[in-house]
């Protein structure tokens, strides 16, 4: 049985971007064993627009219905929510800008949380409609920040992913790479563990 995953990249350093390290570890030995089916989604490379009420509003016109224009506005998010549905396992990679996540990830969010798609609102709250997934978060910070009040990201992610209805969500830390270059390499040798761990439990 192959197991599918969707990996999100958000730097804006590229190549030399310590997120994007964290998940070119996860591609690799992903791609070397022959069960896991990797897809590869840089919202840098490809950044999406921030969301407007023209698009929001497309989405609220049923498929049927939309007009030319609501059409092709509506074609992004439909295309990212088919992509998040088609796989089993959503690794993200996330550098921390200003102790949050990067705007080109939240612009992702923004169009693959929809009511009425990934959620829907009941007299209980929200409940997710994305059943049967995972999440693991690789995150890369300068600092040290994971169970500090500064760790604002952690929770937002988890938040957002728990609103789609994805619970079982890993997170994988390299802190203080901009310390020193001794916590650097510790850091960076920790996070390539855990992730082969995880991978070789997929």
């Amino acid at each position: 049985m192959t197991t599918r995953a969707l990996v999100i990249t958000s730097s804006i350093l590229a190549e030399n971007g310590q997120s994007n390290a964290l998940a070119n570890r996860f591609i690799e030995q992903a791609n070397a064993r022959n069960d896991i089916e990797v897809t590869q989604r840089d919202v840098v490379k490809n950044a999406l627009p921030h969301l407007d009420i023209s698009e929001l509003g497309a989405w609220q016109v049923a498929a049927a219905e939309r007009n030319a224009e609501q059409q092709a506005l509506a074609a992004c998010s439909d295309e990212l929510l088919a992509e998040l549905r088609g796989n089993d396992v959503l690794v993200i990679a996330v550098p921390m800008y200003n102790l949050g996540i990067p705007s080109q990830l939240k612009a992702w969010f923004d169009r693959v949380l929809r009511a009425g798609e990934t959620f829907r609102y009941t007299e209980n709250g929200p409940q997710g409609l994305v059943e049967g997934k995972r999440a693991i978060i690789l995150a890369a910070r300068g600092g040290q920040y994971a169970g500090t009040e500064f760790d604002s990201q952690t929770p937002h992610l988890k938040t957002m992913l728990g609103l789609m209805g994805i619970k079982e969500v890993d997170v994988v830390y390299a802190e203080g790479l901009n310390l020193d270059e001794q916590q650097r390499e510790a850091a960076i040798k920790e996070a390539f563990q855990a992730i082969d761990q995880l991978v070789e439990g997929l």
